[in-house]
């Protein structure tokens, strides 16, 4: 699996970091190192740690690296909710982000399944 760019989850990973760093631009200015910079870098690390699984040369690291992806998923998806609850994120905005985050975490697991049907089981 050597082109991560022809895999649907690390183009939808990808469209959903470019939506979050838009997104956080509109956080309050003295967040910028501390949630903006959280939930960037959470962002940043689905589609980042795809493409580095991909370039793997075994299934073992190329799982490993999906599932750092799968866990920055799931700390995206708290870290949004987060932003909801202290009011930086619109209701709308979270509701379509989470939608999205939790259709990249499906994609992830039945990916790693796939690779690894024996090893590996995830709900």
């Amino acid at each position: 699996m050597s082109n991560y760019k022809e895999l649907k989850v690390w183009g939808k990973a990808h469209e959903l970091a470019q939506e979050v760093y838009k997104l956080t631009n509109n956080f309050p200015e003295d967040e910028k190192y501390g949630i903006i910079s959280q939930i960037r870098r959470a962002a940043i690390s689905i589609p980042t740690n795809i493409a580095e699984g991909c370039g793997q040369i075994d299934n073992g690291n190329l799982v490993r690296f999906f599932g750092i992806a799968r866990g920055s998923s799931f700390e995206l998806e708290y870290l949004i909710l987060l932003a909801k609850d202290i009011n930086y994120l619109k209701k709308e905005e979270y509701y379509k982000l989470n939608k999205k985050i939790r259709l990249i975490i499906s994609m992830i697991t039945n990916l790693i399944k796939s690779i690894d049907k024996e090893k590996f089981n995830y709900t």
